[in-house]
């Protein structure tokens, strides 16, 4: 058993050293950072206490030389041995092109069932705290400096625990869009912004995720988790051109994979730091929302009381 766990963890940690960092492709909607979806949730510790808070921070490297930074908060509340509810606002800067900008993104709320030691249910949704139609000197910004998708969603999930092995799947339904008016043909010829890609009355489809983890305790206080994470958008995302006319992004449905390694760090009973570094494997043709991450690091501080 413990030959299986050292193969395991050194094929998944060979896959992240020798994946080109360059690739873009991460692509989260949400709902990959839920508690309740993460390895190792802690949605279930009644024993150590029904309250617990986090405060995180991130950074990551986007497409067309964007260098994001995000905050978040985050309180969860286990109400009984089976029924637990979360809160998390979320906050994203984006820095690149000459063009600075911050906003707070969105509110996720989600209520989280146990219906056995090894099946969880989750569902919630994810609040914009912006309509995604940022300007910048009177022009309309791309999905790429929007502080959020502007879109109201539902999220749906289930988490199965086989042995360590952590299985979750999940979708991401947008039940509204948003007011994004971007037009790369209204920047000039020589402007960075005229190469993105058009989201004018921007039309996004929903995300399905499949999340396998395996936590691996490598001294009393110290787990590392590697997890793949393919995310599947259902369908082609549209947008209206400059003659009113609905078109197709072609290539902005399909297939991202990525790769999670957690590090969690207990400080004591009841509090802990966590470090998580995520890359993409396989990516969509076309991203236009906005979400490409190539690398991604995020520091995590937790306590429950």
């Amino acid at each position: 058993m413990r030959t299986k766990k050292v193969w395991v963890l050194a094929a998944i940690l060979g896959a992240f050293v020798s994946v080109n960092v360059q690739a873009q492709g991460c692509s989260d909607a949400g709902f990959c950072t839920i508690n309740s979806f993460k390895p190792n949730s802690s949605a279930d510790s009644v024993a150590d206490g029904h309250h617990q808070l986090k405060v995180g921070a991130f950074y990551g490297q986007a497409d067309n030389a964007i260098a994001v930074y995000g905050t978040y908060l985050e309180y969860n509340r286990q109400l009984s041995n089976r029924w637990g509810i979360d809160a998390k606002l979320t906050s994203l800067a984006q820095n690149g092109n000459g063009i600075s900008v911050f906003g707070v993104s969105d509110i996720f709320l989600n209520a989280h069932y146990k219906a056995s030691d090894k099946v969880t249910f989750t569902v919630g949704t994810k609040i914009p705290l912006s309509a995604a139609n940022k300007t910048n000197n009177n022009l309309p910004l791309p999905m790429d400096y929007q502080a959020s998708l502007g879109t109201v969603d539902l999220i749906v999930g289930m988490g199965y625990t086989i042995k360590k092995w952590q299985l979750v799947a999940a979708i991401q339904q947008p039940l509204t869009q948003n007011s994004n008016q971007f037009l790369a043909s209204a920047y000039p010829a020589n402007h960075p912004l005229r190469q993105f890609q058009s989201t004018n009355q921007f039309q996004r489809s929903a995300d399905v995720l499949l999340r396998v983890s395996y936590p691996v305790q490598l001294q009393p206080k110290l787990k590392l988790t590697p997890s793949l994470l393919p995310i599947f958008h259902l369908a082609n995302d549209r947008f209206v051109n400059e003659m009113d006319v609905e078109q197709t992004i072609v290539g902005s449905q399909g297939l991202t994979l990525n790769g999670n390694l957690y590090l969690d760090y207990d400080l004591s009973p009841k509090s802990a730091l966590q470090l998580n570094v995520g890359l993409p494997f396989v990516v969509r043709d076309a991203r236009p929302d906005g979400l490409t991450r190539s690398f991604v690091a995020n520091l995590e501080y937790r306590i429950r009381f």
